[in-house]
């Protein structure tokens, strides 16, 4: 499908030479700084290189003071606590950080991961119920609980404090919980909005740490790979203190990752290359870890445990300390993520041909799709696929203990938690953010809800929101493509949501007369430009090959692409990743 390429550019051309002046690098990656708000060479430092002593102090936080007091009373009176958590990747990695950190203080603690399939979402009855069977006075409850009202008012019932650790928006009500830690509460002054749940939940330990006077580098050696898998899974924006905590667990797993992470990322056959000449703590990858490959490797296999099994079992992999238990764990998460792949396959490949075959649902806005057959432990990896296939707002939804149960997902520009808000009436709990959300209604509102999200959608989203399109940060000449332009430009990483790796564009291309197909339909070839002091630059462009014959012909052409580094044989040299090309003669529609 042909993309519309939107060029972006800083408006103020004497504020990028400035800039460029100040760091010493050239003006299109200054202009790139200052389209992601970096102006001043401080920024640009902090920027560069994130600082764990640049990260908010953490009683910054709403309730915060009230939490710590409530943790540590716990600990002073060697209470019951009871770690409760999602299911995800985000809330299987906190309840890892909050049992490991406060482990070392509290005997009697343990975790809770709710089923998905008995017991759904969020708190339930039945997780309260065996906290106040076993005694447990305190819960503290991780990526989830600000819409938890009744859970909570049962567990005050029982004597047991909730001490609520979430980053989803809340109600207008607030549920009675002892304290409520939530960036996105309305009148709470957390300079970070958008935390990760495990991100909020290691400001709660940061708070405790700093009252305990345990130093930042400390907690931060232990528990920031989890909270940058947290961040990398849960899609949520890499700026700010996000930033520098996904930058410093990406060095945490490249130095020294735990040995559930390793295992993990060697069943994805990114194995550690271990160098005799190297102290322990530079230790090196044959492969750098990026946030790629937390959200394509390591994630799913974290969250497939909660979608097929129960996500007890990747908490217990997690926080394993025993060579051949983590062995054990590790295979049996693959083994699940094996299984979730198999069906998420079989469900998308359903759903794409029974749209695919039905014309009424090319005029829709959104797609909304229900069998009550499908699993709900796949339903959102299908609505993500659905978005990627369609480029629509996409919900799927199953049958689920007699309710319908759904997952949403959407599309850059169009708010699906605001228009799930408008059909509130017709469901019976929703929850999410602006690109996903989980939602639960009757089988009797399943068809009205259909009608009034497709009514929402139709007369709220922008008709951009719906075309394809490919934001560009620069247009450049490849004569501007050094190592040096390259090493200055990796150091923009970690990249993610809100801080992606740069797309350059370069007009007036030509293939060396080698372009060649390979694998599965993907373009490889050497471009350069004419009248230029480039030398071509060995280039890929994945499922771009249907373009071969008239790259073949020799006609010119205009590309927008990562660029990347190759090494081979010892030699590193530089590679483009073609995202998209036009033709010369066709109509360009960078604006």
């Amino acid at each position: 499908m042909d993309k519309r390429w939107v060029l972006h550019s800083h408006s103020d051309k004497l504020q990028v030479e400035e800039l460029s002046n100040q760091l010493n690098i050239p003006q299109s990656l200054a202009d790139i700084l200052l389209q992601r708000g970096v102006k001043t060479y401080e920024e640009a430092r902090q920027y560069f290189r994130p600082s764990l002593n640049s990260i908010h102090d953490p009683f910054l936080m709403k309730n915060m003071d009230k939490s710590v007091e409530r943790v540590e009373k716990a600990i002073a009176s060697q209470e019951k606590i009871l770690i409760f958590g999602d299911y995800d990747v985000d809330g299987i990695s906190a309840v890892a950080l909050m049992y490991s950190f406060l482990k070392e203080f509290v005997t009697d603690i343990e975790y809770y991961v709710p089923d998905r399939y008995g017991e759904g979402y969020g708190m339930s009855v039945q997780s309260v119920e065996y906290a106040a069977e076993q005694h447990f006075t305190l819960m503290i409850v991780l990526d989830c609980g600000i819409k938890c009202h009744n859970e909570i008012a049962l567990a005050n019932q029982y004597g047991i404090d909730v001490v609520v650790c979430d980053h989803h928006l809340p109600d207008q009500t607030l549920p009675p919980a002892y304290a409520i830690l939530d960036p996105k509460l309305p009148d709470c002054n957390y300079p970070c909005k958008d935390l990760s749940g495990c991100g909020v939940g290691f400001k709660l330990v940061q708070a405790i740490s700093q009252r305990r006077n345990i130093p930042i580098e400390e907690i931060g050696k232990k528990y920031m790979d989890l909270v940058a898998l947290s961040i990398a899974s849960d899609i949520v924006p890499i700026t700010g203190e996000n930033r520098t905590f996904t930058s410093w667990g990406l060095k945490l797993m490249n130095a020294r990752p735990r040995q559930s992470i390793e295992s993990l990322l060697a069943f994805s056959k990114i194995v550690r290359k271990e160098n005799p000449n190297m102290p322990p703590e530079n230790t090196v990858f044959t492969h750098a870890i990026t946030v790629n490959d937390l959200v394509f490797y390591v994630g799913p296999r974290i969250n497939a445990a909660g979608r097929m099994a129960t996500g007890r079992n990747s908490v217990h992999l997690l926080i394993a300390d025993k060579e051949d238990k983590i062995l054990q764990l590790g295979e049996l998460v693959d083994m699940h993520n094996s299984e979730r792949r198999e069906l998420d396959t079989k469900i998308t490949q359903e759903v794409i041909e029974k749209l695919s075959s039905n014309p009424q649902y090319e005029t829709k806005r959104s797609l909304a799709m229900y069998s009550p057959t499908w699993s709900k432990g796949v339903i959102g990896i299908v609505a993500s696929r659905l978005v990627e296939h369609f480029h629509k707002p996409s919900i799927v939804m199953t049958l689920s203990n007699e309710v319908i149960t759904g997952s949403a997902r959407s599309v850059k520009g169009f708010d699906l938690y605001a228009a799930l808000c408008q059909c509130s009436d017709l469901l019976e709990h929703f929850g999410g953010h602006t690109f996903a959300a989980g939602l639960s209604l009757k089988p009797k509102n399943l068809y009205p809800f259909i009608d009034k999200f497709e009514e929402v959608v139709s007369k709220t989203i922008d008709e951009n929101a719906i075309i394809r399109s490919l934001d560009i940060d620069a247009e450049i000449d490849l004569k501007d493509i050094t190592l040096n332009f390259y090493n200055i430009l990796k150091n923009f990483a970690p990249f993610g949501p809100c801080n992606m790796s740069p797309i350059f564009m370069t007009k007036h291309v030509y293939d060396t007369g080698y372009a060649r197909i390979v694998g599965q339909n993907h373009l490889k070839l050497s471009v350069f430009q004419k009248n230029s002091r480039s030398y071509p630059i060995s280039s890929i462009g994945f499922g771009l090959g249907e373009h071969y014959a008239r790259i073949a012909k020799g006609e010119p052409f205009h590309i927008c692409y990562h660029i990347d580094i190759n090494e081979w044989q010892g030699k590193t040299s530089i590679q483009l990743n073609i995202k998209d090309l036009k033709f010369d003669f066709e109509k360009h529609d960078a604006v």
